[in-house]
């Protein structure tokens, strides 16, 4: 996938780096503006950085895990039917702090697997979430993960007026 640079760069892009007059910007519909360096790969499905103007809340998330209303993990041995569990988590857990997905500065997804195909299947649920709010984030392949059977699990940082 790739992305294409919009034209004009904002000022707060230009203020966070003004010897790199070739920064690519992109302003979401609210606070979060997601920043790509054409000196760096250009089609990747994630900016580089996020910015966010000062005045603002953060919320910090504790990874969210495929757990039901039962405490019980979805999806046993499932990575996409647990990634799915997480997102929905982790909206739930935003949503209880006033944020939304479209809020998220900042991912880390872990998944627990050394098979690459697994990283990207539980990506590939994350994306599809946050469709084109594509804010920076971290794919993690780990040895295990907090509950028995648990293989995927997301944390985020939010911005919020």
């Amino acid at each position: 996938m790739s992305y294409r640079s919009l034209p004009s760069l904002s000022r707060s892009a230009t203020r966070l780096r003004p010897e790199c007059a070739t920064i690519s910007a992109m302003r979401d519909d609210r606070h979060v503006e997601l920043v790509r360096a054409p000196q760096l790969v250009t089609n990747l499905p994630y900016a580089y950085s996020a910015v966010v103007a000062g005045g603002f809340r953060f919320v910090f998330t504790a990874g969210a895990c495929p757990l039901d209303e039962n405490g019980a993990i979805v999806g046993v041995g499932d990575v996409q039917s647990q990634a799915e569990q997480v997102m929905s988590n982790l909206s739930v857990a935003l949503e209880a702090s006033g944020a939304r997905l479209e809020d998220v500065v900042k991912t880390t997804v872990y998944v627990a697997s050394h098979d690459r195909a697994d990283l990207v299947a539980a990506w590939d649920v994350v994306r599809r979430h946050f469709g084109r709010h594509d804010a920076p984030s971290t794919l993690v392949g780990v040895t295990a993960l907090g509950y028995e059977g648990q293989l995927v699990e997301v944390e985020a940082i939010a911005a919020m007026p």
